[in-house]
């Protein structure tokens, strides 16, 4: 058999507590020496975030702050994005925060340097090279958050305000220089928070393993990065302090976003629409569907989870890692369905053909079509 496949891999991470006062030999290491910290506005004026500010400003690298970041973030946001490094005269970006902190720094640094509008680079083919490559900023990624590994990713997903739709938004450079990633910076997070990151971390990791298509290694390291969230969430959700818990928590998060460069599936595709429609998080919607989305893909992947519920030391095969998601939902507090989410069926059909769209969805192991989607649905109310 002739095996063809193009493969890239992360980048620098300096992993470990305290780390976060590398943060200025980073960004120097890159060449900046005007960086533009970006982050979201509930993070902006937290102890963690002004520590990281007082870190560049004492190495003399300024002190300037974009946070006017929504949750979901949307082209206006990135606008406001650009005008703000644009006006301050900067030369890099930190992104710092979890995945709407990360990805909209990163984008930032990707647009301020190129005249064509953000829809022109969405992960459409080759549509990337349309970027002129010179004019893309460095930048260092702080995750504060261990979910969804942006910090490791060449994209980035930015929500169309007037569509609602989730674009995602790729080119090779968005893959931060360096990523600082102290586990020190999660500890302050809420247990709905931690608990939503972690099923994130989890969900890359599965439906990664889960994707028909071929990538060994990625198909390795999302079953370690299973294992890392199976044994180090619980211990993370119960105690916040739990700094190994933490630190694993982070290593699973990069991983699950290493690892998806091997597929997503209905799992996104369900919870992109959702999110974008109901602003809900990202994570926690994943871990609602998940269960259905399993029962969903059962033909195509019992064997396959069956060889990881083993690797994870779960007995019972396909059934036996059905359950352990249940059980470990139920340990988090993540609520039972859609219903209980808050969310309506009243507009299923039109988050059907959104979930149709969704790029995910070419991962799964079962083909999508309309009538089985809308059904998938269905089972998550």
């Amino acid at each position: 058999m002739n095996i063809v496949a193009n493969w890239s891999y992360p980048t620098a991470i300096k992993m470990g507590r305290g780390r976060i006062k590398e943060l200025a030999d980073a960004c120097k290491s890159l060449g900046m020496k005007r960086p533009l910290l970006v982050t979201d506005r509930g993070l902006a004026p937290m102890q963690i975030t002004q520590a990281a500010l007082d870190v560049l400003e004492e190495a003399g690298l300024g002190r300037a702050l974009f946070a006017d970041v929504d949750p979901n973030p949307n082209e206006i946001n990135l606008e406001a994005g650009i005008k703000a490094y644009k006006d301050g005269g900067h030369d890099g970006v930190v992104a710092f925060g979890g995945g709407s902190g990360l990805d909209l720094g990163k984008c930032v640094a990707f647009m301020a340097g190129q005249t064509r509008p953000v829809w022109d680079f969405e992960d459409v083919g080759d549509w990337w090279t349309r970027a002129n490559s010179d004019a893309i900023a460095p930048i260092v990624a702080v995750p504060t958050t261990a979910g969804t590994g942006s910090e490791v990713g060449r994209a980035s997903v930015i929500t169309n305000s007037v569509t609602h739709v989730k674009k995602i938004i790729f080119h090779p450079k968005f893959l931060p220089g360096v990523v600082i990633a102290d586990p020190e910076l999660t500890v302050g997070m809420p247990k709905m928070i931690t608990a939503g990151t972690g099923m994130d971390a989890f969900a890359h990791c599965l439906e990664a393993y889960s994707s028909p298509f071929y990538h060994p290694m990625s198909q390795g390291i999302a079953l370690e990065g299973m294992r890392l969230v199976k044994e180090f969430l619980p211990r993370a959700y119960h105690d916040g302090t739990d700094i190994e818990a933490r630190t694993n928590m982070m290593s699973a998060a990069a991983m699950g976003a290493v690892a998806f460069q091997k597929g997503l599936g209905a799992i996104h595709s369900l919870s992109h629409p959702i999110g974008a429609v109901y602003n809900t998080h990202h994570g926690m919607t994943n871990a609602v569907v998940m269960p259905p989305v399993l029962r969903f893909n059962r033909s195509a992947i019992e064997e396959k989870i069956a060889r990881a519920a083993a690797y994870l030391g779960i007995p019972g095969g396909f059934d036996g890692f059905y359950d352990y998601v249940l059980s470990l939902r139920a340990e988090l507090g993540v609520p039972e369905n859609l219903t209980a989410m808050g969310i309506k069926s009243d507009r299923i059909d039109e988050l059907t053909a959104m979930a149709i769209e969704d790029p995910s969805c070419g991962g799964n192991p079962v083909k999508m079509t309309l009538e089985n989607t809308r059904a998938l649905f269905l089972d998550c109310f």
